[in-house]
């Protein structure tokens, strides 16, 4: 994997220096096609300060207004030993070891690019920085987003910068590194903002909330870190920045991330969220390049699997069955005719009646017969829930044979088919609780005006001069029993219809959108190690391509063989 970063970081290089750098062109452009983290935020976002924390040096230009006004593409490469050193492409074999001059540099190349007109420009600087305190690692740094143009700018930079830093995120291989400032409301975030339209569902954001020290008394980021006010599918990461005053007394960045692991650490509020907060956990989160690798694959699978529900692969038309003939055909099946028969209602009446038999109209035996009636609906309705779970976990077995990357790798294949089925068993007992809730509305509260409608007894030619006992006669008993099977009728075609609402809602929608969520959370906390162990490959396919290997060896010292035979005639 370090190699594949290596080859990536040479890659990057080789199309700076070729003018290649993503610009709008005819044909696709070898930069489009390499994966990327772009760090994303508004002025004043702790942006720079946040670079600088992952780095462990202060390199960046810092003022007020726009000061980022191109790209740089910021390379990081861990050493074992050695003094620091930086590098910029346009400046080959000159090294610097002073980083208040790589702070110059990187202003003096904006200008020869832009002039001193405070205009941005596309072409990205492309800058190295060798170190034992960081980790392998490419980032590129964007433009702050804003919302008015200062003096010396034209109205349109604030579109322009818009449109430059939407080029970069909108690319489906590029991870984005969207940065917040904790003390203001994160509804108004640019970064946020603009991630969210390119990446609605959160899969490639990771978000950073900056300032967090700096929130008013009595206020916390509790509520954003642990995911519940705006949630990715990695989780949030706290930082603490530098003050201005430490900037300006040069504090060691060393001694800042010390004080930021402990200011984490004896919080009341975040020393329960300690482990996965700072700069370095950033750093090494970011550096992950396996995780990339296996949320692409999981990507894929995810795609498929959504493919099958939306009809542009076989299987989602069964869930629709379901709906249109499994379910009709068991609310068919509970015949409440036969539940109403007149010696049911009889019982029933009497039994509600109690020590007082009703004066007008038994009140409580309707009810008490409605309700045993609609109670039989939950059967029927959470053989819905359960045939739709079995359909869409028949669907990720489906889809997971259909991810060719899946078969390379059994490990990962056997952990993201738990994780989908995990997930569904999640969202059958909400879609069950949600669904039985609509059963039992129906019997909590009755639809007044269907009683209203109906006759009293006096217009239909009862005497009310009978006894009170006469009102238990079977022709009233009957008459009963056929105006609840009205309602519960009425009631039992309504429900074939939410049942579905409810199914859909809890169960297909949310595999569509969340499926492997947790898993991704889940991800984002293992180290290297386990993450290797995802990436595993079959050792039969191992076995397979060493065979095929030393076959090709063989092939090709018998070519040689022949060659050097036909020379020699």
């Amino acid at each position: 994997m370090e190699n594949l970063i290596s080859l990536v970081n040479n890659l990057q290089r080789a199309c700076t220096a070729l003018g290649d750098y993503g610009e709008e062109s005819a044909l696709p452009t070898l930069w489009d096609s390499l994966p990327a983290i772009a760090v994303v935020g508004g002025q004043s976002s702790g942006k720079s300060s946040v670079l600088e924390s992952i780095v462990g040096k202060d390199f960046l230009p810092r003022g007020s207004g726009i000061v980022t006004r191109r790209p740089l593409v910021l390379q990081l490469h861990k050493i074992d030993e050695g003094k620091e050193y930086a590098e910029f492409l346009h400046l080959p074999r000159k090294k610097f070891t002073d980083f208040a001059l790589v702070r110059k540099e990187i202003s003096d190349e904006t200008d020869r690019e832009t002039g001193r007109t405070k205009q941005v420009s596309t072409v990205p600087i492309h800058l190295s920085i060798y170190s034992p305190n960081v980790v392998n690692l490419t980032m590129i740094d964007l433009p702050g987003l804003t919302k008015v143009a200062i003096d010396g700018q034209s109205e349109s930079i604030v579109q322009d910068i818009e449109i430059m830093v939407r080029s970069f995120i909108e690319k489906p291989n590029c991870i984005i590194l969207a940065i917040s400032p904790a003390n203001q409301d994160l509804a108004t975030s640019d970064a946020i903002k603009i991630s969210r339209e390119v990446d609605p569902k959160g899969e490639r954001t990771f978000g950073v909330l900056t300032k967090i020290d700096l929130m008013d008394k009595g206020t916390d980021a509790v509520e954003i870190l642990e995911g519940k006010s705006y949630r990715l599918q990695f989780p949030w990461i706290g930082v603490v920045n530098r003050s201005q005053a430490d900037i300006n007394k040069s504090v060691d960045m060393i001694a800042a991330r010390r004080r930021e692991r402990e200011y984490f650490q004896t919080s009341p509020e975040y020393k329960h969220l300690a482990s996965r907060m700072g700069s370095e956990h950033l750093g090494k989160m970011l550096s992950k390049g396996k995780l990339y690798m296996i949320m692409e694959i999981c990507r894929v699978f995810d795609q498929i699997y959504k493919e099958h529900l939306d009809g542009v692969r076989p299987g989602g038309d069964k869930i629709y069955n379901v709906f249109d003939n499994q379910l009709p055909a068991a609310l068919k099946r509970l015949q409440f005719d036969k539940h109403l028969a007149i010696e049911n209602v009889r019982k029933q009446i009497t039994e509600a009646d109690g020590y007082q038999p009703h004066l007008i109209a038994p009140e409580q035996g309707y009810r008490r017969l409605i309700e045993c009636s609609l109670i039989t609906i939950r059967g029927p309705a959470e053989g819905a829930v359960d045939a739709v779970h079995s359909i869409l976990k028949e669907l990720v077995h489906k889809a997971i044979n259909e991810t060719a990357e899946l078969k390379q790798y059994p490990s990962l294949r056997v952990e993201v088919g738990n994780a989908a089925v995990e997930s569904l068993e999640r969202m059958r007992e909400e879609s069950k609780k949600a669904t039985l809730k609509l059963v039992d509305m129906e019997s909590s509260y009755l639809t007044v005006d269907f009683f209203r409608k109906l006759p009293q007894d006096i217009e239909k030619g009862g005497n009310p001069t009978h006894s009170i006992f006469d009102r238990y006669n079977d022709a009233y008993l009957r008459r009963i029993g056929s105006t609840v099977l009205q309602y519960v009728t009425m009631v039992s075609a309504s429900l074939r219809n939410s049942i579905p609402k409810s199914v859909v809602y809890c169960q297909v929608r949310e595999a569509k959108r969340t499926l492997l969520d947790h898993f991704f959370t889940e991800l984002g906390k293992r180290d290297q190690k386990q993450l290797s162990s995802l990436l595993d490959e079959d050792p039969a396919v191992m076995e397979r391509r060493s065979a095929i290997a030393k076959r090709l060896e063989l092939y090709r010292s018998a070519q040689a063989e022949i060659e050097a035979v036909a020379w020699a005639k």
